[in-house]
Order: C-alpha cells, then structure tokens, then sequence
C-alpha cells in the first residue's frame, strides 16, 4: 500500500498564509507515513481581483516560494504536488497556471501549464475569462518515479477535455492528478461523475484535491476533494464543507488487476475523422 495526503484548502489573498497551511500539511503528511501531498489549484494565491494578485505574482525564477517548497519537500521527505500556482509566463505577456511537483533533494520542480483556459458564463450569472489573464499550455506532462508511479498533470477545466486523459492513459500512468478550484453549481453537477469516468478511461488512479467553502475574493468553491481508484471506484470523498487534510491508502496493483480485467488501453484504435 501507499499512503498519499489530500489538502483541501479555502485558499485566500495572502500567499504567505496559504504556504502556512501547505507547510503544515507537508509535515503532518510525514508524521503520518504518507509519500505524497495533493494540494488544490491555485494553492497560494486565489484571487479574482487580478489587479491585487498581480502583486504577488513572479516568474518562476523569481518568486520566493518555489525555493520554500523545494526545501519543504527536502524537509519532510514528501513528495508534494503543488496543484498549481500563479506565475509569470516566459513570454512576459500573461501568466501560467502552473502545477509544480516537487520531489525530496531534486531542486527544480517538475511543472505543467493548464491548458484549457475556463472562459465561461454560467446560468447563475457568474462569468469567467481565464485566457484573458493567463497562457495556455501545450504540452502534456508527466512525472516520473513519484510514490504513486507514472503521475499524469492537470488541472481542474482539462477535467472536461477526454482527449488529455487519453493521453495520459497512453503514457500508461498509473495516477493522475485533478487539482481544481471548481464552482459549487458545476462541481454539483458534473464533478463526481467526470471524475470517475477519467480514472475508469484512463484505468489509474486519479488524484482531485480541491478548493472549498467560501474565499476572501468572493468565490465559491465545490470541495469534494475525491481519490478515485482504476476502477471508478471512490476512496475518498472529503466533503463540501470544510478545508481539511485527509489520506488515503492506494493499492498500485490494482491497476494491474483492472487493466487484464478490461484491456481497454490495449485495445484502443485510431478514429478517422474522414
């Protein structure tokens, strides 16, 4: 068995204390035996007032916590997937929605860019234009070698695009990570359900840790931060309630067990659009 830690977080406008909250998880991850913390998007940092934000966003290179967590995941001997975080893109013109995984003793993290930008206007009236501030990735990621394997990285909208998830289960993960910052009426109705159908797609475990409750920017966000086996079965489900940590023991030979039970990925053929 594997023992990861799920963070489920309220993050708020002050990135020194949503570090607090991450620092605190990463040790109580290790007091507890786990490899690996899951922490939501936008970990730092959520904050829809974008002029306020833009104070406290850098690039990579730049930006004091990258450092932090490299010694924090030296420090507690956790691997800690960073949902995602918001820097300066390379290109100076907007920023990136950045997962960084960052493994004890490796220095520089493993990063991945969103690469569906939400850009909605849901019923309720809520409208959302993500592309307007950041850039969009392009390329797909995974991470070598973490404690629950192959690692496959995205971020909370990719949940609705397939095609990534076939990727992902082509690279043959045996996890993959969700962090999101859902909204309450779209995580009620398709969060649980999407997620399931990813790990079953993709025959790995998936990983979703999510932001909750009420923020200080105003938002609302879904929770249910999930652990999803091969299967589609739930492991966990930590509520719309409260921030928390949780964890969760994963069995990696249940990928195996699935994958000979239903070949799916084996058996997966090219479509023709013509």
């Amino acid at each position: 068995m594997t023992r990861i830690a799920v963070l489920q977080m309220t993050s708020g406008v002050d990135p020194e204390a949503n570090f607090a909250t991450i620092a605190e998880a990463a040790r109580a991850a290790a007091g507890e035996g786990a490899g690996m913390l899951f922490t939501p998007e936008m970990s730092l940092l959520l904050d829809r007032n974008r002029a306020r934000a833009a104070a406290h966003i850098a690039a990579q290179g730049q930006t004091p916590f990258v450092p932090r967590l490299a010694a924090l995941a030296a420090e507690t001997g956790v691997t800690i997937a960073v949902g995602s975080m918001a820097v300066r893109h390379e290109t100076g013109d907007k920023n990136a929605n950045r997962s960084m995984v960052f493994a004890p003793g490796a220095g520089e993290p493993v990063t991945y860019d969103k690469i569906h930008m939400f850009d909605v206007d849901l019923a309720g009236g809520e409208s959302w234009r993500e592309s307007n501030a950041y850039e969009a990735g392009r390329g797909v990621v995974t991470v070598e070698n973490t404690p629950v394997g192959r690692l496959g990285l995205t971020v909370c909208y990719d949940l609705r695009f397939p095609a990534l998830f076939g990727a992902l289960g082509d690279r043959a993960c045996d996890a993959i990570a969700v962090p999101a910052a859902f909204t309450r009426p779209t995580g009620a109705a398709h969060w649980h359900v999407m997620l399931r159908a990813r790990a079953i797609e993709a025959q790995a475990f998936v990983v979703a840790a999510a932001q909750v409750g009420h923020h200080e920017d105003g938002r609302e966000t879904y929770g249910h931060s999930l652990v999803v086996d091969p299967w589609g079965e739930v492991l966990l489900d930590m509520g719309g309630e409260a921030a928390g940590l949780a964890f969760c023991d994963i069995d990696l030979g249940r990928i195996v067990a699935v994958r000979a039970q239903v070949p799916a990925l084996a058996n997966r053929r090219e479509i023709s659009n013509s």
